[in-house]
């Protein structure tokens, strides 16, 4: 069976994962910079649509590849907090969050198919969901509900960001030490993934 994180590390694990730099979030934004928040709301739900379906896949699978080989639950924690670790030290040793050369607007068809690609749904498959959440229609429900429940506003700040950036309503930001300090964030979670591979 995949491990069980607690449900506090669930919760947050999910919401640092979301919030982090992205193929997904760096559309978000992009539109948001691009087109405004109005016109960028329903990505939203393409953006969901992508994850939902990207964790479905990966979940199912890796529950079924998990009683032949009993070992993949501590290798995919570590593949994980090593993944994290990376985007850590990309976002320290990036500048800037958002390529804003591209001037085309956003697509439902280029968001969809970012986040069904998107790395993070194995990570949100074969570590942050308990194992309930695809051994059961309950358990799958109310992880489900949880994941729903970050990720829309987790969206919505993604793209409010671009937005604002677009107004020139943030010109007090300095992207380097923002994402310096989410990159500490996310270092901290590797770590403790890291240590739950080892310590179940």
């Amino acid at each position: 069976m995949l491990p069980t994180p607690a449900p506090t590390l669930m919760v947050l694990g999910i919401a640092v994962v979301l919030l982090a730099p992205g193929p997904t979030n760096a559309l978000l934004a992009a539109a948001g910079l691009r087109q405004g928040v109005k016109r960028s709301l329903s990505l939203i739900a393409a953006a969901l649509l992508g994850y939902l379906a990207a964790i479905s896949v990966w979940g199912c699978f890796l529950l079924s590849a998990a009683h032949a080989m009993p070992w993949l639950a501590v290798v995919l924690r570590i593949a994980s907090g090593l993944y994290i670790a990376y985007l850590a030290i990309k976002m320290w040793r990036t500048a800037t969050v958002l390529n804003t050369t591209e001037t085309s607007p956003v697509g439902l068809r280029t968001l969809l198919t970012a986040t069904l690609l998107n790395p993070k749904g194995l990570l949100f498959a074969g570590t942050l969901f308990p194992a309930s959440a695809f051994s059961s229609l309950h358990g799958y429900g109310s992880a489900i509900a949880v994941f729903s429940a970050l990720m829309i506003p987790g969206a919505l700040v993604w793209i409010s960001f671009g937005a604002a950036l677009g107004r020139g309503g943030l010109s007090w930001v300095n992207p380097i030490q923002m994402q310096r300090g989410a990159s500490i964030v996310l270092g901290m979670f590797s770590a403790s993934l890291a240590w739950t591979a080892f310590h179940p």
